[in-house]
């Protein structure tokens, strides 16, 4: 299926693969590139030279294009991009934050810019920034939110930007990648799919929540801070409100969830750990590859356009 997004980056179909922290690693990331989507490496807080190593182990494994993720809050953000520069990447998603500091530098290097944006101010910005595309992110996504949800915010976002927008937030199978394709994206892009990939390095406590939860499992912690995380329900979560509703101020906030995304991911801690997943988890019933996930998801999407010329 060929649209602006494949003809640009160069890729078979136009599935990408969500920048996720500690999930995002060097694995995942070539085994959705080498099943023909865009595997982009999260670079989150890590330290400029891990991030090195993970995009060369990912090249180890794959010769197709691979991305990296930026967090711009991210201190070592600026180190990040540099080792980006260096090491020949040619796509970067950014998120937390305006690129447009190091734009001249990744236009210089050739490197295509897409930030994550939850708004149409923000699409706009960062296409007058020099972004060669933008992921419009809808409040049912994993991790960090914003408010509007994807069936609005893609449409808006596409008739506001002459540049590709890759839809995300609530999407996994091939009904959801036709229903972006309809709203006018160009691509869509996946993180809680992919964390029960089998590639996927996501503890198997974690996966196993994931593939096991229903459609009300998912609660918004952080909306007092300003920053929204959407998450699977537990002892954490609820622990979290409560102090939220009390009032709680952000250290003592922080202070509970400091390294428990990491302990959910790489420890299988599913109690006091941050289970970091979308809405669309109660529609992921099993573990497959990444080969698997992305063929299942065209194949089942060219029946419905296939379907849909027919009747039309």
């Amino acid at each position: 299926m060929k649209t602006r997004i494949t003809e640009l980056l160069g890729i078979a179909y136009p599935i990408f693969q969500g920048g996720m922290a500690w999930v995002a690693e060097h694995s995942l990331a070539a085994a959705v590139s080498e099943a023909g989507g865009l595997g982009i490496i999260g670079a989150a807080s890590a330290p400029a030279e891990v991030v090195r190593e993970e995009i060369r182990k990912a090249r180890e494994l794959t010769k197709k294009p691979i991305g990296v993720n930026i967090m711009l809050m991210n201190p070592n953000a600026p180190e990040v991009a540099k080792v980006v520069l260096e090491e020949g990447v040619k796509v970067v998603t950014t998120g937390a934050g305006n690129p447009a500091k190091f734009m001249d530098a990744f236009r210089e290097g050739g490197v295509k810019v897409i930030p994550v944006v939850a708004s149409v101010a923000m699409a706009k910005m960062m296409e007058r920034c020099g972004a060669a595309a933008v992921v419009a992110e809808g409040t049912e996504s994993g991790g960090h939110i914003g408010s509007i949800t994807t069936m609005c915010l893609v449409p808006q976002v596409v008739d506001a930007v002459q540049i590709p927008v890759i839809a995300a937030g609530g999407i996994c199978d091939g009904r959801g990648f036709a229903a972006a394709r309809m709203l006018g994206a160009e691509a869509v892009q996946m993180g809680t799919r992919f964390i029960v990939a089998k590639e996927s390095i996501v503890h198997q406590n974690f996966k196993e929540k994931v593939i096991k939860a229903k459609d009300i499992d998912s609660e918004v912690t952080g909306a007092s801070t300003g920053h929204p995380v959407r998450q699977i329900r537990n002892q954490m979560s609820r622990e979290y409100l409560r102090l939220e509703k009390e009032g709680a101020g952000l250290e003592e906030l922080e202070q509970l969830t400091l390294g428990s995304l990491r302990r959910a991911v790489m420890d299988g801690d599913t109690v006091t750990g941050t289970l970091m997943a979308g809405q669309i988890a109660g529609l992921v019933k099993k573990e497959q590859s990444c080969k698997e996930i992305i063929e299942e998801i065209m194949q089942e999407a060219g029946i419905l356009f296939a379907k849909a010329g027919r009747e039309a």
